[in-house]
């Protein structure tokens, strides 16, 4: 049958998409595997030079568009949402990547460091290390804006299902490893905002089915990939450095952009029409061996 051959199952053509954080890392990943298999992609940041850059590069392969974006500011995400409603009127796909690392507390996982004296020292480093504006900077990259840019743009998300039959626009959310292990890997912050952002997930997937809402909402979490605030540990010190388990990634080694873009890119297609609510994990089996709530 026509339908099941891989042209028609993960056919992107007509389709229009937006990714935040899409200049680098993950978000680049993906944006460059909906636009070579037909997606028109709109990537957003607050390095405009960054997304130039990156939509020139790729100049010859698709369709990338840059905008300018700043995901915890509302005025910022409108007029980027009334940009796409002037010139499409319509969404496909969003993919809420942007993110931050935030504060990390080195001495914490090395018990040797002068921090780990008794319970009252450790306790007291790591609250000095870390403040509440550092807490609330990260909260708001990586959780709250996936709240607002998920809800300015559902109108468009909707009129994306209406117009082509059998489908159902999609938001994918970049969650993490990191919120679903229960290791803090020196950085609680990251962690539990990540693990907010994975709940959040399920929260929208099924307050929009229950609201009848035309528009799917469903999570990666990625393993140890390569990028911007990983890709120099890598090299340095290779990906466990990096994972931070209590047991090594099983796969050794990191993923690919294909594995990544791969994953996006069934969600976001017909074959994936039918997955609402579900968190992928893709990790090289990091999760199989470590302690995690999976």
């Amino acid at each position: 049958m026509a339908t099941m051959r891989l042209d028609k199952l993960y056919d992107l053509k007509g389709r229009i998409a937006l990714v935040t954080g899409g200049g680098t890392g993950i978000g680049w990943m993906i944006a460059r595997g909906l636009a070579v298999n037909g997606a028109k992609v709109y990537i957003t940041g607050r390095r405009m030079d960054v997304l130039e850059k990156a939509a020139q590069s790729f100049a010859q392969e698709g369709t990338v568009i840059p905008l300018e974006m700043d995901v915890t500011n509302k005025d910022s995400i409108l007029s980027v949402q009334s940009e796409i409603e002037r010139k499409d009127g319509k969404l496909h796909i969003l993919v809420n990547n942007a993110g931050i690392s935030g504060p990390v507390s080195r001495f914490f996982n090395d018990t040797s460091a002068p921090e780990h004296k008794d319970a009252g020292t450790l306790g007291r480093a790591l609250f000095d290390d870390q403040s509440f504006e550092d807490w609330s900077e990260l909260y708001s990259t990586n959780t709250f804006s996936i709240f607002f840019v998920t809800t300015a743009f559902v109108g468009l998300l909707t009129k994306g299902s209406q117009e082509i039959p059998n489908y159902t626009s999609s938001v994918i959310n970049i969650t993490s490893i990191s919120a679903i292990m229960k290791l803090a890997q020196n950085h609680f912050a990251y962690n539990s905002a990540k693990a907010a952002a994975s709940h959040l997930t399920r929260l929208l997937s099924t307050e929009f089915a229950l609201k009848k809402v035309p528009v799917r909402v469903n999570a990666i979490a990625p393993g140890v990939y390569a990028t911007e605030m990983t890709a120099d540990r890598i090299a340095a010190h290779g990906i466990d450095q990096v994972g931070l388990g209590l047991q090594p990634v099983p796969a050794q080694r990191a993923g690919s952009d294909e594995e990544m873009a791969g994953t996006a890119i069934y969600l976001a297609s017909p074959a994936g029409c039918y997955t609402n609510g579900q968190e992928i994990v893709i990790d090289g089996g990091y999760l199989a061996v470590n302690p995690s709530r999976a």
